[in-house]
């Protein structure tokens, strides 16, 4: 009887909260967002478990509103991530900081951060023409001042006979075992080795585990982000005229090398456009791109237009 009575009364339980939910069913004209903000609906929710999935499309509706403008479908999900972190600081009232981000992802992240209430984003790489850099998010009452997120150390070595190329330090460092996600940017000073920007927790590592670039041995050193030495880089424009905007016709007259040999670049993972590897030949350009091809550095697609006889003049500005 006893047991019985254990299990007929959790019954007995539900159906009386279910007559009371359908005889009494809660109405909200309020409109209802994840932060208590006003959404762009209204929702009528009874006090019934259908109501919790009514709720859950809610939130999954309001993702697909937020995500639909990012223009760079490859990073959806990487912006997607950032958008849940975002809540949850807000929610929980804290600061969180993503990894240095690629300017892709770090442009749309910060489109969409913009549209929620109650956030605030922050993007800092260490001096103002960065390229990576990371987003701090949280409450606006909360994140009140930038959070000290980025690092800064200066690698020095006998560079003057044997110079060093960005890929050179970037294979350096990522050879320690360091993550490329928790490198910024990597700022050349010639003879003088290269400034980097690095999360600060591994400063420390960084600077007891590096002892080589190349066959040059360096040292690190931290620095102040106010002691970093950088120039606008220096770049060349010129133009070419196209039959088509695919990335092995542009990027083989931006690099003058031949458009086979561009290819098998390509197939070998060694091309990237906006810092995302391409792994087709016929990928289309468009003005503001950013193609890179391992060894032989980066350019950028300028002003397009049509010819008389259909063709594409493309300006393309090389960084030297």
């Amino acid at each position: 009887m006893a047991a019985a009575a254990s299990v007929a009364t959790p019954c007995l339980l539900r159906r009386a909260f279910q007559a009371l939910a359908i005889s009494q069913p809660f109405h909200s004209n309020k409109k209802l967002s994840l932060y208590g903000n006003p959404c762009s609906f209204p929702v009528r929710i009874p006090l019934r478990s259908s109501g919790f999935c009514h709720i859950a499309q809610v939130i999954k509706g309001d993702d697909d509103v937020l995500l639909k403008g990012v223009a760079d479908k490859s990073t959806i999900e990487e912006v997607k991530h950032i958008l849940e972190m975002a809540r949850r600081a807000a929610t929980r009232r804290e600061v969180l900081h993503t990894d240095f981000l690629t300017p892709p992802v770090l442009k749309e992240s910060m489109l969409v951060l913009e549209k929620l209430a109650d956030v605030k984003a922050v993007a800092q790489g260490g001096y103002p023409q960065a390229e990576r850099c990371r987003i701090s998010v949280g409450h606006s009452e909360v994140l009140t001042t930038d959070p000290d997120v980025v690092a800064a150390l200066n690698i020095t070595g006998n560079f003057g006979f044997q110079p060093c190329t960005h890929g050179d330090f970037l294979g350096a460092i990522l050879g320690t075992g360091i993550a490329r996600e928790k490198l910024g940017d990597i700022i050349l000073q010639g003879r003088n080795g290269a400034d980097i920007l690095i999360v600060p927790e591994l400063v420390d590592f960084l600077i007891s585990t590096l002892d080589k670039v190349g066959n040059v041995s360096v040292s690190c050193t931290q620095i102040p982000l106010s002691a970093l030495q950088y120039e606008p880089p220096r770049t060349e424009s010129f133009k070419t005229v196209e039959a088509s905007l695919r990335v092995d016709a542009l990027a083989s007259a931006g690099f003058k090398i031949s458009r086979s040999k561009l290819v098998n670049l390509i197939s070998n993972g060694d091309v990237r456009v906006n810092w995302s590897t391409v792994t087709k030949n016929g990928t289309i350009l468009k003005t503001g791109d950013i193609v890179s091809v391992s060894g032989k550095g980066r350019l950028k697609i300028g002003e397009i237009n049509t010819t008389r006889k259909g063709k594409f003049a493309v300006e393309l500005i090389r960084y030297v």
